[in-house]
């Protein structure tokens, strides 16, 4: 992967991305690869887990919207003649 060296940065930008860095809890290279992935390429949005999918869904009907009614039996399979 290719590298990036950034040199001459004012010491006040280094102790901002050092700062936000140990907010977001990585580590400042790791921090200056999404700022620069967000302003070039756009934010990443990340896709939701299948719990938080879940409880996204709104809350609607009563449970007993949601009973099964009596179920038919399914036809018994034609029989083969060989």
């Amino acid at each position: 992967m290719p590298q990036l060296i950034v040199r001459q940065i004012e010491e006040k930008v280094v102790k901002k991305l050092k700062a936000r860095a140990g907010q977001h809890g990585v580590s400042m290279e790791e921090e200056h690869r999404r700022i620069l992935r967000a302003a070039l390429v756009g934010a990443s949005r990340k896709k939701p887990s299948f719990k938080e999918y879940l409880l996204s869904m709104p809350n609607v009907g009563e449970d007993k919207d949601f009973v099964r009614g009596p179920q038919q039996m399914a036809p018994e399979p034609l029989a083969r003649v060989c």
